[in-house]
């Protein structure tokens, strides 16, 4: 079985690179962070129901059709999301989940891709392919802006920037699982890459691992 592991700061192309991976590789595909952003939106159109018990069910019952709302794609949603995040009850619940997409995918796929923060150091140590996607802040900000931008929402790229800059202090300073680059982890800067060149990139260092 394949396994991929991405940990990368938010607007990286981690994404992107994923979707692409899963695609040519025929792997199942789990965006760690839209689960936080389901359970993010959960605590904002919830707050009285709000518990780990009702947290449990929902993640329990969670179809991937509700990973790819366009509500979850808020700035909003992305702050709530980075918030309970922290709580280490949520962490764990989390965690049951996304190892259950990891190591029991589907049968009609080759194996499983996951990228998030903590996937390398916490939920798949042991992936096959462990990779750190990156790129400056400007670079990243500018990526988020035109995403808001094709959804119509209305941000201005300072607040965008600004709120990636507490994003990546919430990411890597959290006490439980926090984003860090690993030794075993390759490094993938896409501030000057383009998607297919990424992709071209990853695709032969999989390659080569693969057909020896």
């Amino acid at each position: 079985m394949i396994t991929v592991a991405i940990d990368s700061p938010a607007a990286s192309g981690a994404g992107t690179q994923a979707k692409l991976i899963s695609k040519h590789y025929n792997l199942f595909y789990l965006d760690t962070g839209k689960v936080y952003r389901y359970i993010g939106k959960l605590k904002i159109e919830n707050p009285k129901k709000f518990s780990y018990s009702f947290i449990k069910k929902k993640i329990t019952n969670l179809k991937l059709d509700n990973l790819k709302k366009k509500s979850l794609l808020t700035n909003e949603v992305a702050i709530s999301a980075s918030k309970i995040a922290k709580d280490k009850k949520i962490r764990t619940i989390v965690r049951y989940y996304q190892q259950k997409c990891a190591y029991n995918p589907p049968k009609r796929f080759r194996g499983s891709i996951l990228d998030g923060r903590d996937i390398i150091t916490v939920q798949m140590k042991d992936a096959m392919f462990k990779f750190y996607i990156t790129a400056n802040i400007e670079t990243r900000a500018k990526r988020r802006f035109k995403e808001y931008k094709k959804l119509k929402k209305k941000i201005l790229y300072k607040e965008v920037l600004k709120s990636l800059k507490n994003r990546d202090k919430s990411d890597k300073e959290r006490k439980y699982g926090p984003l860090r680059k690993t030794r075993d982890s390759i490094l993938i800067n896409t501030t000057k890459l383009s998607k297919k060149a990424c992709f071209k990139k990853l695709k032969a260092i999989m390659d080569k691992k693969l057909n020896n």
